[in-house]
């Protein structure tokens, strides 16, 4: 049988837990009151963020990191009292063999996170296979996390963390709550990452560099544009392509860019933006104007004027990202003057 993350209370340890997607992800588990450890070279004020969250952070990668959560002291017997005539009886007692106590020890060693950057000869990563722990890529984490929440997840070769940022932002500024996963810090929540309702919306950047991005099945996908930016995994840009492909199989809904050539041809999106009025895109812009102060456009839905958008992010880039934004934010039912001062 294939193990799979469990969210019921085993605990968790990341090997390099500083990286920007592993902190992430940390930062949200140990939110959730899990137990949560980790490894990094160096301190950064990213790290002491999780331990203020209650996270154990270790700066040295050794196998016995490993078992900071496991109990002290085993339990060697259980007394299983009697009644008898109203006495009580003296305990009867069942030993545990030494079989029982090392099934224990296996079952509280934590689920170890690894990213593609952690290689199979790092000391840490080969105490846990040694051990026996549970041991995923960051990535399935993040897929399980999608399977738990009513997710939007943003894809692409650019703009994923700024795209993910506005719709969290949209999110949250609309009283949503929602739970951000995104590889950047963001002012607004203070950080990468932010806890919100239990079983509500989880906006999350979805990374196609490893090839990763076909574990997740989000309710909402989002793709920004599809380009051959990391040919260390992928030979040509076909099998980048095949990858968003699978990934838009996956998705309940699929918003996509028609401003990319490759997404326009080889996407079936049902829903799309563009900055061009003249693609016939579900939300595109009307009047776009930059200056010193940002950016301004008139934002059509279907044929129907919406109203003004103001960004202070500079680029027509920004602009894209945004609509990207618009789009999910029309489809959850949120009102565009609310996007809009958002935004």
């Amino acid at each position: 049988m294939v193990n799979t993350v469990d969210f019921s209370g085993r605990p968790f340890h990341f090997i390099g837990i500083g990286g920007i997607g592993m902190s992430a992800l940390a930062y949200v588990l140990a939110k959730r009151q899990l137990p949560v450890s980790g490894s990094d070279l160096r301190s950064t004020h990213i790290t002491q963020r999780l331990q203020g969250v209650g996270a154990h952070i270790f700066k040295d990668q050794i196998g016995t990191n490993l078992e900071v959560f496991q109990p002290k002291h085993q339990i060697a017997t259980e007394a299983v009292p009697a009644l008898a005539n109203g006495i009580v009886e003296p305990p009867k007692c069942r030993q545990f063999s030494e079989e029982d106590n090392s099934q224990f020890l296996r079952e509280t060693l934590p689920q170890v996170i690894c990213s593609t950057a952690i290689a199979h000869n790092n000391s840490e990563y080969a105490a846990a296979k040694e051990k026996g722990c549970p041991i995923f890529h960051r990535s399935d984490v993040l897929a399980a996390l999608i399977q738990e929440y009513q997710s939007i997840a943003v894809a692409g070769t650019h703009g994923k963390t700024t795209t993910s940022s506005l719709m969290g932002y949209v999110l949250l500024k609309a009283g949503i709550d929602p739970t951000i996963i995104v590889g950047g810090e963001v002012d607004a929540w203070e950080g990468n990452a932010r806890i919100g309702a239990k079983n509500g919306y989880l906006v999350a950047e979805a990374d196609e560099s490893d090839g990763s991005l076909t574990k997740h099945f989000p309710n909402i996908g989002v793709v920004t544009n599809i380009e051959l930016d990391h040919p260390d995994h992928y030979q040509t840009l076909d099998d980048v392509v095949k990858t968003f492909q699978i990934f838009e199989t996956q998705c309940d809904i699929l918003i996509a860019s028609l401003d990319c050539e490759i997404v326009s041809t080889q996407l079936t999106p049902h829903i799309t933006y563009s900055l061009d009025a003249s693609k016939g895109a579900d939300y595109t812009v009307k009047n776009l104007l930059s200056d010193h102060k940002g950016t301004t456009a008139d934002v059509w839905e279907k044929g129907n004027y919406l109203g003004q958008m103001r960004l202070t992010i500079p680029g027509n880039h920004n602009v894209s990202n945004a609509l990207a934004a618009i789009a999910v934010g029309r489809k959850l039912g949120i009102d565009f003057e609310v996007i809009a001062d958002a935004l």
